[in-house]
């Protein structure tokens, strides 16, 4: 399996992430294109489990079924996918932009010395390796990178594809490896659940986002209300996460999380740039906003001028009605 394109994925209940779908589907295509054989890598205790599933969207999947109880998923993931890349000699990786998947890009840059493209929005293959799209300067510029070298590691954004099967199945090959020796021995000793939505923010077809016209934490009280009733998940800007009125894990844009829903729902969100390039891609957008001025104007698919705490709750209520 020389010069492959390998999707190095996360497992989430015993089933591959979105994001890891999404891998394996652009690994596939950026197989055909190239010319190249391609793979998706599954690594930890749910390994063998979740394989079958990611196997629908077309690469083989190489499973390594490891215990990772006592010690930290990613540098699990990054010490046994050290030694296959060593072994079968891939030419490019393929990773998430998730905590984990960040964590995992930069062991291996450091075991095997390859180059990284990070935070790539889009990737397609171009002469003789891919090239990868980058959002700087807070979303104003779009750059265009590829390696110097026939190897590399690509940390790619949730939705830069959409996850798509394959017309047949790919095959699932459970394997042993011996992790590399290079990485000390860090051990977990306690754990710290954080609670958290039924539905995850990655995952949610449906999304109600605030911004700072909330006006502070007790805001977003009907901002989950309508949330809960449309069976969606709570979004937020970085300015409103900064000022501590909700946690990280509902941050949306440049510095959070990439989505892709059917249906956004933003409130009091002004939507700067930063905001919009982790939202843009979204089904169908649909903004209130007190300010008919607002920039989300240009890019919304519906514009509602008003408050926002008149508009929600009565919005709830009349999905309430609706449904009986």
């Amino acid at each position: 399996m020389s010069g492959a394109i390998w999707a190095i994925g996360e497992v989430a209940g015993g089933a591959p992430t979105r994001l890891t779908r999404e891998l394996a589907t652009l690994a596939r295509a950026l197989g055909d294109a190239a010319g190249r054989p391609a793979a998706s890598v599954l690594v930890g205790p749910e390994a063998l489990a979740a394989a079958p599933a990611l196997a629908e969207h077309g690469p083989d999947v190489i499973a390594v079924q490891v215990d990772a109880s006592d010690r930290p998923i990613a540098a699990v993931i990054a010490e046994h996918v050290a030694t296959l890349v060593r072994e079968r000699e891939p030419a490019y990786l393929l990773l998430g932009f998730t905590d984990d998947g960040r964590d995992v890009a930069g062991i291996l840059q450091a075991l095997l010395e390859w180059g990284v493209l990070a935070n790539s929005s889009g990737v397609g293959w171009a002469g003789t390796g891919p090239l990868a799209e980058m959002s700087v300067f807070g979303g104003r510029l779009l750059t265009r990178s590829q390696f110097s070298e026939d190897r590399g590691l690509v940390i790619v954004r949730p939705s830069a594809v959409a996850a798509e099967t394959a017309p047949a199945p790919g095959r699932v090959e459970q394997v042993e490896v011996a992790p590399a020796a290079d990485l000390p021995a860090v051990r977990i000793v306690d754990r710290i659940t954080e609670a958290s939505e039924v539905v995850s923010i990655e995952e949610a077809t449906t999304i109600v986002a605030g911004g700072r016209g909330v006006g502070g934490p007790e805001g977003f009280g009907i901002v989950e209300e309508l949330a809960d009733v449309l069976g969606g998940a709570v979004g937020a800007t970085r300015a409103v996460v900064d000022a501590g009125w909700i946690g990280y894990a509902h941050q949306i844009g440049q510095t959070g999380k990439s989505v892709k829903p059917q249906l956004y729902l933003a409130a009091g969100i002004s939507g700067a740039i930063q905001h919009k390039v982790g939202m843009q891609t979204s089904g169908t957008i649909v903004a209130i906003n007190r300010d008919p001025d607002a920039p989300i104007a240009e890019f919304a698919d519906l514009m509602v001028v008003g408050d926002l705490f008149e508009i929600l709750p009565r919005l709830s209520a009349a999905v309430r009605a609706r449904r009986g």
